[in-house]
């Protein structure tokens, strides 16, 4: 029988009669797929447990693409695309709950999955050049690059924190790229660096985007929906302009990207950004700080990645100026600390 008022409901109302269905409808029975009502409350009741779990699957990412050995837009197209058919029922169950979307929002969205699509690129490149727990590291130098964008694009001055991690952030990056020692670990360390450094920047565009595009009911499944589908149609013209984009990889890399994107693009993205806001600002930086730094561990056992004593204290460099400025982020703002990737 709601579903037979809701036509004739204004906008004002439709939002109202939405926020007392949220509270009258048992968890038992939501429009939705089953689980979601029940593991996002149960997130809500723990959220260090959702954004700890998300961390360390977020953390596999860059392995799981040198796993899969394809190009770099190859692993960003078909990441995007086998999360697009587990993202979607997720958008339409948070629309019929909290209400449709605005085009404005939407379109937010899509400018987010512009940035995205560069992001996946450049960061897979700097996989290819540094390895991937470096790569992991370099890209979340976002972190601290965020605010600095936020002020030049909104106007919102950073924290003092920001700035001061900065100098910090760089002095990691330099050591990473090994432009101090002869041997450093990676094919090209120094295009690694700069190409981790460019996935920063494009991972900053696009969680300022999302966060426009989440809008004040703090949507987090249709944005990002909405977001792959347009990540995933940008990799295209970027592939065959490069010349390196295979639409039909093997059965065993299938197999890697299907996880890829199961595990970072859907699993671990939502863990993080459903939990992230309801934590303590303190707690949130150590918690996502452990992401990358499981990232350099988890590729030397498992990929044996070994990069040198300099690169390892740039890393470290990097996580300290993490902390610094994570430390002083906004709480109104919680998506500008969810981590690459």
């Amino acid at each position: 029988m709601r579903r037979a008022l809701k036509p004739k409901l204004s906008g004002r109302e439709l939002r109202h009669d939405s926020n007392e269905r949220d509270q009258a409808v048992p968890p038992a029975k939501p429009p939705g797929p089953r689980w979601s009502v029940p593991a996002r409350r149960h997130l809500s009741d723990r959220p260090a447990l959702g954004v700890l779990l998300g961390a360390v699957t977020i953390a596999f990412s860059g392995i799981l693409f040198r796993k899969s050995q394809v190009s770099p837009t190859t692993g960003a197209f078909f990441r995007c695309l086998w999360a697009l058919p587990f993202l979607w029922p997720l958008s339409v169950w948070e629309d019929r709950r909290i209400g449709p979307r605005p085009w404005t929002l939407r379109r937010a969205a899509w400018i987010g999955g512009v940035f995205f699509a560069a992001d996946l690129v450049l960061w897979h490149y700097s996989i290819e050049y540094v390895g991937a727990g470096l790569a992991t590291v370099l890209g979340n130098t976002q972190v601290v690059l965020v605010g600095l964008l936020a002020w030049a694009i909104f106007r919102e001055r950073p924290a003092r924190n920001s700035l001061l991690a900065i100098p910090v952030a760089m002095v990691g990056i330099v050591l990473i790229s090994g432009v101090l020692e002869s041997g450093a670990y990676g094919s090209n360390p120094k295009l690694g660096a700069i190409y981790g450094l460019l996935t920063g920047i494009a991972y900053s565009g696009f969680l300022l985007a999302l966060r426009w595009g989440s809008g004040e009911r703090g949507r987090v499944a249709g944005p990002l929906y909405d977001a792959t589908l347009a990540a995933a149609i940008c990799v295209v013209p970027i592939g065959l302009v490069l010349g390196n984009l295979d639409f039909t990889p093997g059965l065993e890399a299938q197999g890697w990207l299907i996880t890829l994107a199961l595990s970072s693009q859907v699993v671990g993205w939502l863990l993080i950004t459903v939990s992230l806001g309801r934590l303590p600002t303190a707690l949130t930086s150590v918690l996502l700080t452990l992401q990358p730094l499981l990232a350099v561990i988890f590729a030397a056992l498992l990929i044996d990645e070994r990069p040198s004593p300099l690169q390892l204290l740039g890393a470290a460099f990097i996580l300290c100026g993490l902390l610094i400025a994570s430390a002083g982020r906004r709480e109104e703002a919680p998506l500008e600390t969810v981590p690459e990737h």
